[in-house]
């Protein structure tokens, strides 16, 4: 016992040691603990007063930690970038928040693009080499306007392996994290959060195994930040619902997706074979609301497909004609907006699994749509509630091939309707 309270007081001391010199230190550059190195940006002749162009000077600070870092810090200010800035490979560009920063407390470290205005296809703001790592900051566009919206740039693009995006806000992108132009694996997207207006994150080209965790898209990072100018107001919901997808999913191999999150889109999560062939993904804990489509499945890889567990929607999903790949839903909740028919709409060749899901207001309009239509494919319904009174469940239209489905909840009267003509087995459902 005695032994273990002293290595608890050696640890305790480390601790206090690596906070002092984190705290007391971090003016200087020095941050994180003493014993990574450090280039301050400060002293390669950054102003950081929001009007001077710091493009070149914090590119200047970022090559030198790429031989005296790795860590390039960026001391708190407003730093305006007129054109681009690459991380190199292995350097870490960090800000002077100690988490996440959020636009409406702005005190930290701040950088202001005016890079790019109008090129859509131009160079990214900010593009990681391999293993190169941003956080730490927030990221606003003092140009962008509302409702005439302008194009930019991709914020942030990663361009090789372990390319790394941790604690960020941005603003207002017009498209926001971009890890799919470029060649990349063992990506790491962690605690961002922003207002993007036409995509918010956009995988392909992955070979291995992204991470993308706490990953949330909602207006109130612009609409309630304190930078200038501030918001100008207009309705940013009818803006997203036409024009954003939240996130954009072609070829990767197993991405995992966590506790991540959109509002208003046009579509939450969007999959399919942007030229590099479908990919495959699992989705936990995560959701996309109040929205029309808050999963469109278009083309995913036909052997691994993608799995969602504990999602939320507050809309519908949608598994195109073209699909091959499986789709499983597990343990899913699902709530209408007023344009909701179907709640899942399932067609083309793949299997569709429904387990433990619940389906809650499907037909808002009393039009008698089902909450389940399918008409390809195979369809798996099994230990799932259906929670309206009086309304369809599940139609099986012609051109499905097989469907079991057993043991669901279907309150008050039996609404499953088979015009398949295929192997179809139904039981074990109660309707009361």
């Amino acid at each position: 016992m005695k032994n273990i309270r002293s290595w608890r007081a050696i640890v305790l001391a480390c601790c206090f040691i690596g906070s002092l010199a984190v705290g007391g230190e971090a003016e200087k550059g020095k941050f994180f603990s003493v014993a990574a190195r450090q280039v301050n940006a400060k002293d390669h002749g950054v102003v950081g007063d929001g009007t001077a162009d710091d493009t070149a000077a914090i590119q200047a600070a970022l090559n030198a930690a790429a031989t005296k870092g790795p860590v390039c810090y960026l001391p708190a200010g407003h730093y305006r970038v007129n054109g681009s800035l690459v991380v190199p490979a292995g350097v870490t560009l960090c800000g002077a928040s100690g988490g996440v920063p959020h636009s409406e407390h702005p005190i930290g470290t701040v950088i202001l693009a005016y890079g790019g205005r109008g090129k859509e296809d131009g160079e990214p703001l900010i593009t990681l080499k391999p293993n190169a790592v941003i956080r730490n900051l927030v990221i606003h566009y003092p140009e962008q306007t509302f409702p005439d919206v302008v194009p930019y740039p991709w914020t942030i693009r990663g361009d090789g392996e372990m390319c790394q995006v941790l604690d960020i806000t941005i603003t207002n992108p017009y498209q926001a994290l971009d890890f799919g132009t470029k060649w990349n694996e063992l990506h790491i997207i962690r605690n961002v959060f922003a207002c993007p207006l036409k995509i918010g994150v956009f995988i392909d080209q992955c070979t291995d195994i992204g991470r993308i965790e706490n990953v949330h898209f909602n207006p109130n990072f612009w609409t309630r930040m304190a930078l200038t100018p501030k918001w100008p107001g207009g309705d940013i919901k009818a803006y997203l619902e036409k024009n954003l997808i939240g996130f954009k999913i072609g070829k990767t191999d197993w991405e995992y997706i966590s506790n991540s999150f959109v509002i208003f889109p046009r579509i939450g999560f969007h999959f399919d074979d942007f030229g590099h062939g479908p990919g495959n993904a699992v989705i936990t804990q995560s959701g996309a609301d109040i929205c029309p489509v808050a999963v469109r499945v278009d083309r995913v890889q036909r052997h691994a497909g993608v799995q969602i567990v504990n999602g939320q929607f507050m809309a519908a999903i949608e598994v195109g004609e073209k699909n091959e790949g499986p789709v499983k839903l597990t343990s899913c909740g699902f709530w209408p907006v007023p344009e909701t028919k179907e709640q899942i709409v399932k067609e083309g060749p793949s299997t569709l699994i429904l387990s433990s899901c619940h389906f809650a207001g499907w037909d808002s309009k009393g039009t008698g749509a089902a909450c389940v239509r399918a008409k390809g494919g195979r369809l798996v319904v099994n230990g799932c509630e259906f929670m309206a009174e009086g309304k369809r469940q599940i139609v099986l239209e012609k051109g499905l091939v097989a469907a079991t489905i057993t043991g669901c909840l279907l309150r008050g009267e039996d609404g499953i309707e088979d015009k398949s003509g295929g192997d179809v087995k139904i039981g074990l459902n109660t309707s009361h």
